[in-house]
């Protein structure tokens, strides 16, 4: 009985910038010529590599899509001198010179999501995406038409002496994919994704496609993106399952790797790199979205307005390890309800991470404010209109270091600040990039213990035991207005990330009174999240690109 053949696989995971084709294509040659060495003659690239994901309305644009077209050409031929090597590159397509066609006054796209092979300097074939996710942060039916409606036929390529069949990440969610690969000859599938991250979301690929690789008897490769893209932020962890779908080999996560695995139509060897803990892949995330957006968009570094509270100190400690001590700079600005240990802590946490510290009094601002008002606001009592003023000098005077610094602002605003309200347009909403926006309070205590047990305690523990505070009033802490945190974020959990309604909140045993004020502060606040910057999505339903809700509308439900 002869051997089964046996070939060497490079699932390439590397981390592409939108637009910079020349770039993308540097990595795509660069990583495929490293497989070579080592011995690989199949290189799978992620999803759409070639441009980066998502491109969104750059799409749209006819001479993006030719300069595409171009790249891969050019990519095809940088490789021609690699003797036996097919590589599979991930990049929009259309046919013919224009992306549309008119019928009955209706516009039809006619560009796809492909995936074409490369070898021997040519692309010899090329597949199409057949299922187009259109939900929470994909919005591919915008731009894409499925490869059925060009006739696509099965994509299966031979190399070694073993048939590949080729999938794009949400084919392999569905069956007819995969299973036209399977009866046009397929013995591994090949799975090219860009699949955004969540918590949670690396055991829920591996547990679907090891379901696919059980159903259609037969290994599957999933070769996936790495880095930061506005706010999505890709995770990597490309993995290879056996037919028995069991996980034969694993990347890193959050890093670029070239993963060699040797592939038979019965079996898979690889390595497997461990599984972080979820606070491990939260922090991870909220690093590499840090690093990615302020690197790929070359910002010298970013201010931080240092409170002493936990969020501000949390928001330090990832950017620090993001982007290094001498890129992040920090200002503290007290104002007349500041306590002192709120100086304390902040200059502790600032001297132990190694970053500018600099101090600014809002004080005489705040009084001047309140002179040049006082006519107007005469017998009226002091309420959040002071509140938000303290906040808003705050935001002036970091938009101004940054305008002639350059660096960016990193906003500190948790999840459950977002969600209720909890937090001041024009204040401390004011900068470029939301940190934490997408974490919820319960999950920042969780993170800030987590990174504390990693080593050197770089977050003071008084920060993180001492009651949240604004401190824009006397004594004031967050409970004051908010209900408890754990149970703020289980009803944000219930009514924002499950989309349950009032009473289905009710019915999971929450105080209906307290229902009521969440989610009228939820539904009330979707004006100023709508003006918030942008930050990494780390959860199933992050605010933004996930959640898109009317502004003006008559909550009822």
């Amino acid at each position: 009985m002869s051997a089964q053949p046996s070939v060497k696989v490079a699932l390439a995971q590397i981390n592409a910038t939108v637009g910079d084709l020349a770039g993308n294509s540097r990595r795509i040659v660069e990583f495929s010529r490293r497989a070579y060495a080592q011995g690989a003659l199949l290189v799978l690239t992620p999803e759409l590599g070639l441009c980066g994901y998502p491109p969104e309305d750059l799409l749209l644009r006819p001479a993006f899509m030719q300069a595409c077209a171009e790249a891969l050409a050019e990519c095809a031929k940088a490789l021609a001198d690699c003797e036996g090597l097919v590589v599979v590159v991930g990049h929009p397509h259309q046919f013919g010179e224009r992306g549309d066609v008119r019928s009955n006054s209706v516009s039809v796209p006619l560009r796809f999501n492909a995936a074409s092979v490369l070898s021997g300097g040519q692309v010899i074939a090329t597949y199409c995406k057949r299922e187009l996710p259109n939900y929470q942060v994909f919005d591919e039916r915008r731009y894409f038409a499925s490869g059925r409606d060009a006739g696509q036929q099965p994509v299966v390529f031979e190399v070694g002496g073993l048939r590949f069949g080729l999938n794009i990440c949400e084919d392999a969610w569905f069956d007819e994919p995969p299973g036209a690969a399977k009866a046009a000859g397929a013995q591994v599938l090949c799975v090219i994704n860009a699949s955004p991250f969540h918590l949670g979301k690396v055991a829920e690929r591996e547990a679907r496609m090891a379901q696919c690789a059980k159903a259609f008897e037969m290994p599957l490769l999933y070769s996936h993106l790495a880095g930061g893209q506005d706010e999505v932020v890709f995770d990597g962890a490309s993995f290879a399952v056996d037919a028995r779908g069991v996980v034969q080999s694993r990347a890193p996560l959050f890093e670029e790797a070239l993963s060699i695995v040797e592939v038979s139509a019965e079996g898979v060897k690889g390595e497997v790199a461990a599984e972080p803990a979820l606070e491990a892949q939260a922090w991870a995330a909220l690093v590499t979205g840090v690093r990615d957006y302020i690197g790929k968009n070359g910002f010298p570094g970013v201010l931080i307005g240092l409170s002493g509270g936990i969020d501000s100190a949390l928001v330090l400690a990832v950017a620090v390890d993001a982007l290094g001590a001498d890129r992040v700079r920090t200002v503290m600005m007290p104002s007349p309800y500041t306590a002192d240990i709120s100086w304390i802590d902040a200059r502790d946490m600032a001297q132990r991470l190694g970053v500018r510290y600099d101090e600014i009094s809002i004080v005489p601002m705040f009084e001047s404010f309140k002179a040049s008002l006082a006519g107007e606001f005469a017998g009226l009592k002091e309420d959040a209109t002071e509140e938000n003023i303290q906040a808003r000098i705050r935001g002036t005077l970091l938009m101004a270091l940054s305008n002639k610094f350059g660096s960016i602002v990193l906003t500190t605003g948790n999840k459950s600040e977002m969600a209720t309200g909890y937090c001041t347009l024009y204040g401390d909403m004011a900068g470029g990039f939301a940190v934490i926006k997408d974490v919820a309070k319960t999950l920042v205590y969780r993170l800030a213990l987590w990174k504390n047990e990693q080593g050197a305690e770089v977050i003071p523990s008084r920060i993180i035991t001492r009651p949240p505070s604004a401190e824009l009033r006397p004594d004031q802490t967050d409970q004051d207005t908010l209900p408890p945190y754990e149970v703020l974020d289980a009803i944000l959990d219930a009514y924002v990330t499950r989309n349950l309604g009032r009473a289905d909140v009710v019915a999971l045993g929450f105080d209906e009174e307290t229902v009521d004020f969440v989610t009228r502060l939820v539904d009330r606040s979707e004006w100023k999240r709508r003006q918030g910057a942008i930050g990494p999505k780390i959860s199933g339903m992050a605010f933004g690109r996930d959640r898109r809700l009317p502004i003006t509308y008559r909550p009822n439900l």
